[in-house]
């Protein structure tokens, strides 16, 4: 074979590599080369780096202070009663704090005074204790005649009662007076902000506990 004839062979045969490179390399739906530099991104998982069951690991959880959720040490709640607990409401954190002595008992959420009618700050004492059926005299409910409700955020001092309506003050069971004008602790509806007339309302699960381990004289804080 001639130094021509082979000459000819091989630019045919490097054309013909040349084609087919481009035909697999970027013809259509061909598969991208893979960069083995690239990295996935990596998402990031948060891990509570305390203890669970502590009370540090409760305080470290995403949701806290906003969760519903009631943090108790059991040995020292069990150990708390009238001679030795007080209370620390934290206005900032719409939370609460039963104390055995220095000893945290409890941790719970509550629902503190809004913005027209703020919970007053300071160091209270509890004042008086009714257990069931105390009914607010100021803030409540207006029903008409037929017994239909038509104002459910009523202040007796300023709404109007239709003819042969009437006014039922808000239900403030475990009641636990702080002031001689109308604030204490009682069970209520607890958002997770601040929802009330001034007093601090303590969930159902929670405000019996509470009221069963003060006293008449017990030291209540209330920080801002």
């Amino acid at each position: 074979m001639n130094k021509h004839r082979i000459r000819t062979l091989l630019i045919k045969s490097l054309l013909l590599g040349s084609v087919v490179s481009l035909a697999t390399s970027c013809g259509p739906g061909a598969a991208p080369t893979p960069n083995p530099n690239q990295v996935k991104p990596i998402k990031a998982v948060y891990v509570n780096p305390f203890k669970p069951g502590t009370y540090q690991h409760f305080t470290a959880l995403p949701e806290y202070p906003k969760t519903y959720k009631v943090y108790k040490n059991g040995d020292v709640l069990a150990a708390t009663n009238e001679t030795n607990s007080k209370v620390i409401i934290d206005l900032s954190l719409q939370r609460a704090k039963l104390y055995n002595g220095k000893q945290l008992a409890m941790d719970y959420p509550i629902s503190s005074g809004n913005s027209k009618f703020p919970t007053r700050t300071g160091n209270f004492s509890v004042l008086e204790k009714i257990p069931a059926e105390k009914r607010s005299n100021l803030y409540g409910k207006i029903y008409d005649a037929e017994g239909n409700v038509v104002n459910s955020n009523a202040n007796k001092a300023v709404d109007p009662i239709p003819e042969g309506g009437r006014f039922e003050g808000a239900l403030m069971s475990n009641w636990m007076r702080l002031t001689w004008d109308g604030i204490g602790m009682h069970r209520g509806r607890v958002p997770r902000y601040p929802a009330s007339h001034g007093c601090i309302r303590t969930p159902g699960s929670v405000v019996k506990i509470v009221y069963n381990k003060v006293k008449i004289g017990t030291p209540v804080t209330v920080q801002p």
